[in-house]
């Protein structure tokens, strides 16, 4: 559910989860590659006396992940659909008509584990707080997998379809799959100092540059990696909750 200090009611995130191979995926975030062991067998000569010997080697262990400088990128224009009802024009004002007046917007995020409580930053990420409002509310229209544009909940009884313990879940696809989009897509909004740094942040799964549409990921731990390329637009809590996700067993 989502408003300002109370909620709308957006997504349904379920703690049965299955990942289905086969599929054309939108495949970001990726984890950082962890150091490896390699195990070298060096080829015996033939020669009298010689033998073959089996060493181990250990690549030298990679430093802990560092803070980048995260710094404040203009918004690109991204050309809207042609189909698109709304011409891709979708401000904050729209997607929060109706909800009482407050400082603070909140999205709840429920699940089969608890409901997760996600402050959400529409100072530094505006567009992108409008689209996921506007989808979660059902007032903004999006493209259905059946190829309709509709007017309907996008992410109720959707599901973490990616979860990567120690890194994301990622969720918002309509199809379940990792394949689903919005019908459209908005631009980046990479804010100052804007950090993959702390489990729980809100941000948007992408392709690529100002791809983004429907799917968002929550961290599960610090992902410097991801900084400069994908929005956070919120954070959610508890913390606890966010780890529990992360261990669920998906199916593939």
């Amino acid at each position: 559910m989502i408003a300002r200090t109370l909620a709308m009611q957006p997504v349904a995130a379920l703690a049965a989860l299955a990942v289905l191979a086969g599929c054309s995926k939108t495949p970001e975030p990726t984890a950082e590659e962890s150091p490896k062991t390699k195990t070298t067998t060096p080829a015996s000569t033939g020669a009298a006396g010689s033998k073959t010997e089996k060493t181990e080697k250990t690549e030298k262990e990679r430093p802990p992940p560092q803070r980048r400088k995260v710094s404040a990128k203009p918004v690109a224009e991204v050309k809207p659909s042609e189909d698109d009802p709304v011409k891709g024009k979708w401000t904050l004002e729209d997607a929060t008509k109706g909800l009482p007046p407050g400082k603070t917007l909140t999205a709840s995020i429920e699940t089969d584990l608890g409901t997760l409580s996600c402050k959400l930053f529409d100072d530094k990420a505006p567009i992108t707080v409008a689209n996921f409002v506007g989808l979660a509310r059902g007032i903004r229209p999006w493209k259905t997998p059946e190829g309709k544009w509709e007017k309907k909940p996008a992410y109720d009884g959707t599901i973490f379809h990616r979860i990567i313990q120690g890194f994301m879940i990622q969720g918002g696809d309509a199809k379940k799959n990792g394949t689903g989009e919005a019908g459209y897509v908005i631009p980046d909004e990479v804010w100052e100092d804007g950090s993959h740094d702390r489990p729980g942040l809100l941000c948007m799964a992408n392709r690529g540059k100002n791809t983004n549409s429907a799917q968002f990921f929550i961290t599960d731990a610090a992902a410097f990696h991801l900084d400069n390329g994908y929005t956070i637009f919120g954070e959610c809590g508890p913390e606890e909750l966010v780890h529990k996700l992360a261990g669920v067993e998906v199916k593939g």
